[in-house]
C-alpha cells in the first residue's frame, strides 16, 4: 500500500504570482563587532585566522640539542603532526582514564598514567622523569 503526499495550497501556486508586498523583509545575519558586510574598504585587509602549531617549539628544542642544524618547512610540518597526534592520543587516553575513575578532571596523574600506556617503555620512562620535573618547578615558583 503506497500513500501519496498531498500538496498543501502554497505549494500549488506558481513561483511568479509570489510577492514579497506586505511582507517585511528578511532579517540580516548579525556580524561581530567590527565588521561590516561591504569588503570593499581601501586598505583594509581580511585578517587572517590564526592557526596555532608546535613550530616555535620545536624549533626551540632543536636548537639545543643541535645548534647548528636547522630545519625544512616539508619537515617542520612532519613535526608538527607528529606532536598534533601524539597529544591527540595521550588527551583521549586521560580522558578515559578519568572516565572510569568518574573524575571531572584531568590532573598530571592522568598525564602521568596515559603517558606510561601510550608511549614505549623506555621513551614513557624519559617523558615521565622530565614531566615530574616540570610540575616539580612550576609548583615551586
Amino acid at each position: 500500500m503506497v500513500l501519496k503526499a498531498e500538496k498543501k495550497p502554497a505549494e500549488e501556486e506558481p513561483a511568479a504570482e509570489k510577492t514579497t508586498a506586505g511582507k517585511k523583509p528578511k532579517a540580516e545575519k548579525y556580524l561581530p563587532a567590527g565588521k561590516s558586510k561591504e569588503g570593499g574598504g581601501k586598505g583594509k585587509k581580511k585578517a587572517k585566522k590564526s592557526v596555532e602549531t608546535y613550530k616555535i617549539y620545536i624549533f626551540k628544542v632543536l636548537k639545543q640539542v643541535h645548534p647548528d642544524i636547522g630545519i625544512s618547512s616539508k619537515t617542520m610540518s612532519i613535526m608538527n603532526s607528529f606532536i598534533d597526534d601524539i597529544f591527540e592520543k595521550l588527551a583521549a587516553e586521560a580522558t578515559k582514564l578519568a572516565r572510569y575513575n568518574k573524575k571531572p578532571t584531568i590532573t598530571s596523574r592522568e598525564i602521568q598514567t596515559s603517558v606510561r600506556l601510550v608511549l614505549p617503555e623506555e621513551l614513557a620512562k624519559h617523558a615521565v622523569s622530565e614531566g615530574t620535573k616540570a610540575i616539580t618547578k612550576f609548583t615551586a615558583s
